[in-house]
């Protein structure tokens, strides 16, 4: 697809390197850092894993942590009654269902409670080596604004679109750099189109020069 091939060598310019920027050290604290980044910045939550990976890194010590005090914890991650609770509750699901173990595939993933196909899909790529897009709020504003998902696509619609229109073996290296770009240059407010070299093909940009 010649389109997305001029927007994937922009994208390999601009971000060569792209990967995952949350720290970790294993699968389970991998999906730990990415239930705490919903509504946070990866900064944020590198700074809390920190501590909080020093006290409970595994199912077990997280239940032994108990939610009150993981509260405390997260609580510089905003929202941390809900994701406590969704971290705890996950965390005995892996123990009751998965003996410890965290499973490896998307539909086991996705039985996990407080895991839905993002949170999944990033635990995939980054921890198990899979070729996987994710679907987050940058993702998908970045493929509507492209013309690769429309303007009322669910996330799951854009990531169905998305794995038609990207090669496998670049699928999971596609999913940071659009992450990025969305963070850099294609943001929610005040986009920086006028540096932009995709806006020719952006829809967003001819809509807003018609404007």
């Amino acid at each position: 697809m010649k389109k997305f091939d001029s927007i994937k060598n922009y994208l390999n310019k601009l971000f060569p390197n792209a990967s995952c920027s949350l720290n970790f050290g294993t699968p389970y604290e991998l999906l730990v850092a990415v239930m705490l980044s919903a509504q946070c910045t990866d900064k944020r939550v590198n700074l809390v894993t920190k501590s909080l990976f020093k006290l409970a890194n595994t199912p077990e010590k997280m239940l032994k942590l108990g939610e009150e005090n993981l509260k405390q914890i997260i609580r510089p991650c905003g929202f941390y009654n809900a994701k406590a609770k969704a971290i705890i509750e996950t965390s005995a699901d892996i123990i009751n269902k998965y003996n410890g173990k965290l499973p490896q595939t998307l539909e086991e993933l996705t039985t996990l409670r407080g895991v839905g196909r993002k949170t999944a899909n990033v635990v995939i790529a980054n921890a198990f080596g899979g070729q996987t897009i994710a679907v987050d709020t940058h993702v998908h504003r970045v493929s509507k604004r492209l013309g690769f998902a429309s303007n009322n696509s669910t996330p799951y619609e854009c990531e169905m679109n998305l794995l038609k229109i990207v090669p496998e073996s670049e699928r999971s290296k596609t999913h940071h750099q659009l992450i990025m770009f969305g963070r850099e240059i294609c943001k929610a407010i005040h986009p920086k189109c006028e540096i932009c070299e995709l806006k020719n093909i952006c829809l967003y940009y001819k809509n807003k020069i018609k404007n």
